[in-house]
């Protein structure tokens, strides 16, 4: 499959325009290890190292449809990885907006500096994100792109009222793909979408 032919399966599968252009926007093989550029554009999850993945194409844009994202919104990603989905998210909120990524494994976090340094609007931490960034909150969207048993009450506090939380729960070997939306001090779980398998998050 090469690029074209992904972007039309995505646009068969009902994505929006902000999304398909994010997605044409950001080569996804700027993001890959050299020995799989031949599969990039494959909707199937790619090793990055560590033991650590690329989330597949479709996956990605269920995650990104669900954030609603918008112009000038300031956006928080967890596990962020290479920071493919970072650059995609960049190219949805815009010049205007903010992106953070949050990345524990060193390696992957040096990385993805290299891999998003012509983004001007996103900065990487490498660091735990089981907390969450305080320091930068709030958030109108958090994302969490690895596997987590339980909600983090701790980002609660770090949505604006109103914002947005997507994350995969449950075992390590299938979750459900929870959004939530901030209202008061509570989460209010919008949809529930099961049969993702992300890896797990790493504390």
């Amino acid at each position: 499959m090469n690029k074209q032919q992904l972007l039309k399966s995505l646009k068969e599968m009902g994505f929006s325009r902000k999304i398909l252009d994010a997605f044409s926007a950001v080569k996804r093989e700027d993001f890959v290890p050299p020995e799989f550029k031949d599969r990039v554009y494959e909707d199937t999850p790619l090793p990055i190292g560590r033991g650590q993945t690329i989330s597949q194409p479709h996956t990605i844009a269920i995650m990104l449809s669900e954030l609603d994202l918008r112009k000038g919104q300031k956006v928080l990603e967890l596990g962020s990885g290479c920071g493919y989905v970072l650059a995609l998210i960049s190219k949805i909120v815009g010049n205007e907006g903010k992106v953070f990524g949050v990345e524990i494994i060193s390696e992957l976090a040096k990385k993805s500096k290299e891999n998003l340094e012509n983004y001007n609007n996103i900065k990487i931490y490498n660091k735990s994100g089981f907390r969450g960034l305080p320091e930068q909150a709030p958030f109108d969207r958090i994302l969490v792109s690895a596997a987590c048993r339980e909600l983090p009450e701790e980002l609660l506090g770090q949505l604006k009222e109103g914002g947005i939380l997507v994350l995969p729960k449950g075992s390590r070997f299938e979750q459900t793909l929870v959004v939530l939306k901030r209202k008061g001090n509570v989460f209010d779980i919008k949809k529930k979408i099961p049969g993702f398998i992300f890896v797990p998050f790493v504390e």
